[in-house]
């Protein structure tokens, strides 16, 4: 048990104001008492006020313990030896003051044990024992210094007290600590940290029972042998301490002794005194260990009982747990307290805690029960709460910050707190007090410590960390890093623990940790969008801890159905009994491009896999009450998002909810009497005679919707014993018609959720209770209640601003929806600038006005939008933010370069400096400069020059040392914080400048950069010499170019600080300086400005003028590479002109305007914009005495405006003949108007004139049915637009009315004719691609009777097929166009309504245009040049589709036209054009082009006759050539054999046949294919070489057969084959007929 909250912080206070000299001990303690008491009260908060029984037996223990002490005082022998000693002082008063103090001390010490006295006994006595000897010794180290503050004397003692051991602990009574504590040191009691709430026991005995085991456990942890070690080294430090105490005081006393006999007296009666406490001291130790040891036995039976107490309450509350799943409200829990810290002075300490509890708790800083204001003192306290880790920082502690604080948590369900101490020590030694800056020490002075005993400081380390990383619903993912912990200790493993959104993440089937020694890991075994969040792995070692986070975003899964919504997610349960369970869900992000339409809630009993659907309808709202389900039974539901595509996949499952009351599960036993099976028995107690039972009171609806309304009320006073049920009864408005609800199923919950009620109707409602005596009174009805949604759709967020953050990932921040209820979160899409393409970057909502969004494209620019979220539903989306392209985000400024000296003084310097060349992204607040004194070449300290920075590029170091040499650096700073410093300048003398011309100029930047141009601007020096600056000289040069290449701009001194710099080029990169004159002459240069590239950047805008309808000048600039920091500066002359009183400047957004007052000859001058924070983003314009006249002239225009007129007065012939007068506006108000005038008459809108006005388009019309004699004159349309007017006038006088009279009239006419059919296009000509001519019209207006007729030379052409008229088109195909086909064609369209001719004549030189166009077309389609061996040579050749003589060829050979001969010859062989080349030689080698000439143009065909086209032509032109000469020369029959010769047996048959070769062939005979010889018989005879004889002087049928004559050379060989067929003339009698015969060759 421990004291009251506020008794502990400030009990050293409370005792200095009430010790007063009393007269007995138990006075003291009775007021000591008394106050703990008083205290303690007046410190309960309003919510703890119901537990103060509970506390009263804390009280009576305080009380029981002192009484005890009482009866033992005596046994304290060192406490009446240290009031003995203090009684010696010699005055009166200071001796009462001490006794008093000795005795408060002693009683806050023993009330600071009181609780542990009760329970431990006499251990607890013993370590009183020693304390008090503490303290009295004490006493004595008191007197001999003059100390009179009282906590010196408690500090070993509190620590002794405290719950954790110290770091660092010395013993008080040492001599060495006595020399090293401060006199004013103060360290108040307290009892380290402290956790004060009531336990789960209700009775007073448990209480202190667990109190006991509490302590039991804590003091038992070390060994036997430990403790006793400890003890006894105690002893042995305190007895030391003790005799060098008396040694001490004695050499006091003998120095003093020359001076005053009586004090040395004193003394020694003092060191005496001493000497018997130290005595009584080790007596007292040796009885304290046997007690010890002895007592240590009861201790471990204690710490036993304590387990066993712990275990059970472990099971029940684990048992609770499970029962209470579906419980939401529960009251704040530390799950990470925090720890006690001892510092030194001048470090931060940061206290850290963790508390779970819903509704979420509110956690509020004590310091000595104070509450910690951070504002009442700026940057001493910071206080941050970030993912339910709250942290309390504490910087550079001083003394006073030694104190407890306590951390309170509170929400609805109750508050708890928890204690931690922070002791602030004060270092003297050998040590430099420079070794400890705010915070930061250079030694290692903060240590944990081991469970080994000995102190260690711990450096914790991430390696191979987790990134932001992305998955999908259903997949697995693990998240891990390497710890690395130095120094190792073996067995002593870190605490680690992860958390989610700052909640801690337990294990579950959905995710599970692992820690392997070394690396520790978060793995999810399927992926939801309730997984997504930030993760943060906390890692703990003893004191020290390290954490690291990273987001993890889950995708949604492929929907079953295209276009099905997302999973909704977080299905859980808000409330549940007997009769209904409410189950509420978040909406997800994505609707699958069509809005939901609402939900469907499953159910599935645990321990089956059967999911029935809750609702026919689909319901809109997030929360929803399941009634139908079965008392006592667990279930387990999940949701579906539907939309018009289909049904969406289920969410994940909820945790199990029991259909029970919460006043039935707390009735239930602490131990359940069979396993778990997710059912609940319920059991209730018998019934007695009961009565009728009262009304229920506190009838409310605490929930409507359009879809349900929840009651809730209060159990009646008057009910019985036995259990009651309830019936709900309903009443339209207006209306006393009470209709029962539940008519068939009583209620048995104080809660009843109503359905089926009309939606916008009003209602009210009462309950009844029954029971086996009967239906009792109605409650009080509820006020009216309207049937709908009470909560209304949050609104739309606002001011989405997107920064940047890395190179994948923007921070996007936004205004939180206005009065917003319920809120739930906000959905983020973002969507690539032009693609209207928009996708979430988070699928679950995130709470607060800010989120980073990952995984985007580097480079690439997007704009976001968000969305609010509650129950009700999703906001409307919020306005698309700006563009930003995705970068990374600011960092601190590079170093400043170019450090030189402006002027110097005696005793002080001006310096001045270049911008850093990176601005990390932001504009540069300030500089730093630091210098340091260069002695011999040898430089010494750096120093700081300025404490507050310095917003120009020049500052003035004072203080210096005259004629010392001095090196300088200068740092930048931006809104991300201090760059690094510049490396040292040059070394500069510190004397006064005498010389007579100025100081160089300094702070040179360059701005409007364009690639022909850009302003240069310079500050002037800050020496300006002996006489005043006149003017400025600016030189040029190209930036790699020698020092000899500067050119001079200017050759007379300008007065302006600023140049416009021409003639530049572009691309070359160039370097400026500017030197001063006065009338001494021109100083030194400045230092070089640049090098600056000339080139206008993409997307560079320029300043506009403008002047708008009521005549106001003023000048407008856009950028659209602005950042959120960046501003628009305007400036004239490049002055700036933020106090003109003639000028009116307007920003907003990416645009800004400065708006002229009276534009005169005083604003002459350059106008300049700039933008900051930008990559030197501006512009100017001039605005001179030419300008001026011309906007001056603009403005007049403006304020006296006129009509202005897009399109004069004109006139035109429409198609009828009618008269068209028109003129156009540019734009026309509805109240325009127009007068009409003719010959300086009005004339208005009748017979012959109509009118009309189109405001929309501003076109103005007068139309004439044609034009007479009398219409000849001057006509004008005079305009009247509010205050603006305007005319336009046209004159139709002489030859110009007389052409439009004519005009009209041939409209008119064509118009009659296109009442028939007729000509919409005349005859004409086109050639197609087959170069065929063909002739086409195309008609209007025809019918099905209408003929066309076709005729050439007034000759009709008859037409094979009919036209059909679909396409309106007739045509005549003429193929193969030649000069036969001139003539004059002609087409007549003719029906019953009239006709129509067209005529083309294709004579003269249109045929020869129509002939050239033929030509071309053939000659475009010849085919590329081929290449043909041939018998005879090559031969060259084209195909076209056609030849004509029009068409001109002509061969060229190597560039030169070809002389045709007979061995060249040029043809055209039908579609073949060729060249001949017979008997080719190697001179004919080479390129060949053949020109087509159409008579305009030549067209060209070229083939390459070389290499090895050459050689395989010929080639193969002598393989053919020898080929024709075989073939030539062959053996051949001529003719004469007939192939069938039929002849009578007997008669003699002769045939005679001509054959032919070179050299004469051999002849051969064949019979039968057998060869045949010549006898006398058949005779065979060949003559001459030429002619072959074959007889046969009488037949017989032995002759009949097949016979063959060969002839052969060496040329080849052929055969001619005859049968003879012979016959009796008995059989046949007919004449045979010989026919040609059949030759074969070889």
């Amino acid at each position: 048990m421990s004291l009251g909250p506020s008794w502990n912080g400030t009990l050293a206070r409370w005792l200095q104001k009430i010790l007063q000299p009393a007269t007995t001990e138990e006075q003291l303690l009775a007021c000591v008492s008394c106050l703990a008491l008083k205290g303690h009260m007046m410190s309960l908060p309003f919510y703890q006020k119901l537990h103060d029984r509970y506390d009263r037996s804390y009280h009576k223990d305080l009380r029981t313990t002192t009484s005890q002490y009482q009866q033992e005082k005596k046994r304290s022998a060192i406490y009446t030896h240290g009031s003995t000693a203090y009684s010696s002082r010699s005055s009166a008063a200071h001796r009462q003051e001490s006794q008093a103090f000795s005795r408060a001390s002693t009683a806050a010490s023993y009330l600071q044990q009181g609780s542990q006295a009760y329970s431990l006994g006499a251990t607890e006595y013993s370590l009183g024992s020693e304390v008090s000897r503490k303290a009295a010794s004490a006493y004595d180290y008191g007197y001999s210094h003059g100390l009179t503050d009282s906590s010196l004397l408690l500090e070993d003692y509190s620590s002794k007290l405290s719950s954790k051991a110290k770091r660092a602990k010395k013993s008080l009574l040492s001599a060495e600590e006595k020399e090293n504590v401060p006199s004013d040191y103060m360290v108040p009691i307290f009892s380290g940290r402290q956790a004060h709430i009531s336990g789960i026991t209700d009775t007073e005995e448990e209480r202190i029972k667990e109190a006991a085991a509490y302590i039991a456990q804590r003091n038992l942890l070390a060994s036997e042998e430990g403790i006793t070690t400890s003890k006894q080294s105690t002893a042995s430090r305190q007895a030391t301490a003790s005799k060098q105490a008396i040694a001490s005081r004695q050499a006091t006393a003998s120095k003093q002794a020359t001076a005053s006999k009586q004090l040395t007296a004193s003394k020694q009666s003092t060191a005496s005194k001493q000497s018997m406490v130290s005595k009584q001291s080790t007596s007292t130790l040796q009885q304290e260990e046997a007690f010890e040891k002895k007592s240590r036995k009861v201790a471990i039976r204690e710490k036993a009982e304590q387990l066993s107490l712990r275990k059970t309450l472990e099971e029940t509350e684990a048992y609770h747990k499970k029962l209470n799943e579906d419980s939401l409200l529960h009251a704040p829990e530390f799950t990470i307290k925090p720890h006690s810290h001892t510092v030194w002075e001048k470090e931060n300490v940061k206290l850290h805690c963790s508390v779970s509890g819903w509704p979420e708790p509110r956690l509020t800083w004590y310091k000595n029960q104070v509450p910690i204001n951070v504002h009442a003192n700026p940057g001493k306290y910071i206080i941050e709460s970030r993912y339910g880790m709250h942290t309390l920082e504490i910087n550079a502690c001083d003394f006073e910050d030694t104190a407890q604080y306590r951390a309170s948590a509170m929400n609805v369900k109750g508050e708890l707190s928890a204690y931690a101490s922070v002791v602030v020590k004060r270092y003297k030694g050998e040590f430099d007090e420079t070794c400890f800056h705010a915070g930061v020490s250079t030694l290692p002075l903060s240590f944990a410590v081991t469970p080994y005993g000995y102190a260690s400081k711990f450096d914790i380390h991430f390696d191979d960390k987790f990134d932001v990383s992305f998955g999908r619903e259903g997949e697995t993912m693990s998240l891990g890093c390497r710890v690395i912990i130095t120094p190792e200790i073996k067995h002593f493993q870190p605490e680690i623990q992860w958390y989610r959104n700052g909640v801690p993440v337990s294990p579950s089937k959905w995710v599970q940790t692992h820690w392997s020694g070394e690396r520790a890991t978060l793995t999810f075994s399927h992926l939801n969008k309730e997984d997504e969040g930030l993760y943060t792995i906390h890692v703990r070692m003893g004191e020290y801890y390290e954490q690291y986070s990273a987001y993890v975003f889950v995708r949604d899964a492929d929907a079953e159905i295209e276009g099905a919504p997302a999973t909704p997610l977080d299905v859980m349960c808000l409330d549940a009994n007997k009769d209904y369970i409410i189950i509420s869900w978040k909406q997800p992000a994505v609707d699958g491009g069509s809005p939901i339409l609402g939900y469907f809630i499953d159910k599935c009993e645990v321990g089956t896999d059967t999911w029935s659907q809750c609702n026919d309808i689909p319901v809109k709202f997030a929360r929803f009450p399941v009634t139908g389900l079965i008392e006592g039974r667990s279930y387990i539901f999940r949701v579906r998002a539907v939309n018009k595509n289909g049904i969406g996949l289920p969410s994940r499952v909820s945790e199990p909810v029991a259909a029970l009351d919460p006043a039935e599960k707390a009735r239930l036993k602490s131990r359940p009497s069979a396993p778990w099976t997710g059912q609940i028995i319920v059991t209730e107690e018998e019934p007695t005679e009961g009565i009728v039972p009262g009304p229920p009171t506190d009838l409310t609806v605490i929930e409507a919707t359009r879809s349900y309304v929840v009651l809730s009320w209060k159990p009646p006073g008057q009910r019985g014993h036995e259990g009651i049920m309830y019936f709900v009864e309903k009443c339209e408005a207006g209306t006393q018609n009470w209709q029962r609800v539940n008519t068939e199923l009583p209620v048995k919950s104080p809660r009843f959720a109503l359905f089926d009620l009309a939606e916008g109707k009003s209602y009210s409602f009462r309950v009844r209770c029954a029971n086996s005596a009967g239906v009792g009174e109605p409650s009080e009805a509820t006020e009216v209640t309207v049937v709908g949604d009470k909560l209304d759709i949050p609104k739309p967020p606002g001011k989405i601003i997107p920064s940047r953050n890395t190179d994948t990932s923007v921070v996007v921040t936004w205004e939180e929806s206005k009065d917003a209820k319920e809120l739930v979160g906000y959905y983020i899409e973002s969507s690539v600038v032009g693609s209207g393409t928009w996708e979430p970057c988070n699928n679950n909502p995130v709470k607060g006005p800010r989120f980073t969004c990952h995984g985007l494209v580097t480079g690439q620019s997007y704009i976001f939008r968000v969305r609010a979220v509650n129950a009700a539903g999703l906001s409307d989306y919020s306005q698309d933010s700006e563009a930003i392209q995705v970068k990374a985000a600011i960092a601190t400024p590079s170093p400043p370069y170019d450090i030189t000296c402006l002027e110097s003084f005696r005793d002080s310097m001006v310096l001045g400096w270049k911008q850093p060349e990176k601005t990390g992204g932001a504009e540069i607040s300030g500089y730093y400069v630091n210098y340091r004194e260069v002695i011999d070449g040898v430089p010494g300290k750096w120093k700081e020059a300025n404490i507050k920075a310095v917003s120009d590029q020049a500052y003035k170091i004072s203080n210096l040392k005259e004629n010392m040499v001095y090196q300088f650096q200068v740092a930048a700073m931006n809104i991300t914080g201090l760059g690094e410093f510049s490396a040292a300048s040059t070394s500069f003398k510190c004397e006064e400048w005498t010389i007579a011309v100025p100081g160089p100029p300094h702070d040179l930047k360059y701005s409007e950069v364009r690639k022909t141009s850009l302003v240069l601007h310079w500050k002037p020096p800050v020496y300006s010499g002996r006489t005043p600056v006149t003017g400025y000289f600016v030189d040029l040069k190209e930036a790699n170019a020698r020092d000899d290449k500067w050119r001079g701009l200017n050759k007379a001194a300008i007065k302006n600080n600023y140049l416009r710099v021409q003639g530049l080029q572009e691309g070359v990169s160039y370097v400026f300086r500017v030197r001063a004159m006065n009338q001494a002459g021109v100083g030194k240069p400045s230092d070089l400005a640049g090098p600056v590239v000339a080139e206008t950047r993409p997307g560079t805008r320029e300043v506009v003028v403008n002047v708008d309808d009521d005549g106001v000048i003023s000048l407008n600039f856009e950028c659209d590479q602005m950042s959120p920091n960046s501003k628009f500066t305007w400036s004239k002359d490049y002055i700036s002109t933020e106090d003109s009183p003639r000028l009116e400047v307007e920003s907003k957004g990416n645009k800004t305007k400065m708006t002229f007052k009276d534009l005169g000859t005083d604003d002459l001058g350059i106008y300049s914009c700039d933008v900051t924070d930008t990559d030197g983003i501006a512009s100017s314009y001039l605005i001179d005495e030419e300008e001026l006249k011309r906007l001056l002239a603009l403005s007049q225009e403006h304020k006296f405006p006129i009509v202005p007129v897009k399109s004069e007065l004109q006139v035109e012939i429409l198609e009828k003949g009618q008269v068209r007068f028109w003129m156009q506006a540019e734009k026309l108000s509805g109240n325009a108007k127009v007068s009409y005038i003719f010959n300086d008459k009005e004339i208005f809108e009748g017979p012959k004139y109509k009118m009309h006005i189109d405001r929309n388009t501003g076109i103005i019309e007068m139309f004439m049915e044609k034009l007479q004699e009398e219409d000849e004159g001057t006509y004008t349309f005079q305009l009247q637009d509010g205050k603006a007017t305007g005319h336009s006038t046209l004159v139709l006088i002489g030859d110009v009315y007389k052409k439009l009279q004519k005009e009209a009239e041939f409209q008119r006419q064509e118009w009659i004719r296109k009442q028939g059919p007729h000509f919409a296009e005349y005859l004409s000509w086109e050639v197609t691609s087959d170069c065929n001519v063909l002739l086409k019209c195309k008609v209007a207006n025809i019918k099905k009777e209408t003929h066309i007729v076709w005729y050439k030379d007034e000759r009709e052409i008859s037409v094979d097929e009919k036209h059909d008229f679909k396409d309106g088109i007739c045509t005549l195909l003429i193929t193969e166009f030649s000069k036969k086909d001139a003539g004059i064609y002609e087409v007549i369209l003719k029906d019953d309504r009239g006709k129509d001719k067209s005529r083309l004549k294709l004579v003269d030189e249109a045929f020869k245009e129509l002939m050239t166009e033929v030509c071309k077309r053939i000659a475009l389609s010849a085919t590329d040049l081929k290449i043909q061996s041939t018998a005879e040579g090559i031969r060259l050749y084209s195909i076209v589709p056609y030849y004509l003589d029009d068409l001109k060829v002509n061969w060229s050979h190597n560039g030169t036209a070809i002389r045709y001969s007979d061995r060249v010859k040029s043809g055209v062989t039908g579609e073949q054009i060729w060249l001949q080349i017979n008997e080719p030689t190697p001179n004919d080698k080479g390129k060949y082009v053949m020109e087509l000439f159409d008579g305009k143009t030549g067209h060209q065909k070229t083939v390459d006759l070389s290499g090895q086209a050459y050689e395989d032509a010929y080639a193969e032109f002598q393989r053919l050539k020898q080929a024709a000469i075989a073939e030539k020369n062959r053996a051949r029959v001529v003719g004469g054999l007939p192939d069938v010769v039929t002849i009578q047996e007997g008669k003699a048959l002769n045939l005679t046949c001509n054959v032919w070769g070179d050299p004469p062939p051999e002849v051969s005979w064949m019979k039968n294919e057998k060869p045949l010889a010549s006898n006398d018989h058949c005779n065979l005879k060949f003559e001459a070489g030429k002619t072959a004889f074959f007889t046969i002087t009488g037949v017989g049928t032995a002759d009949s057969g097949k016979y063959a004559l060969v002839v052969k050379n060496k040329y080849g060989t052929e055969t001619s084959d005859f049968t003879v067929s012979v016959f009796i003339p008995e059989d046949e009698a007919r004449v045979l007929q010989p026919q040609t015969g059949n030759k074969k060759s070889k």
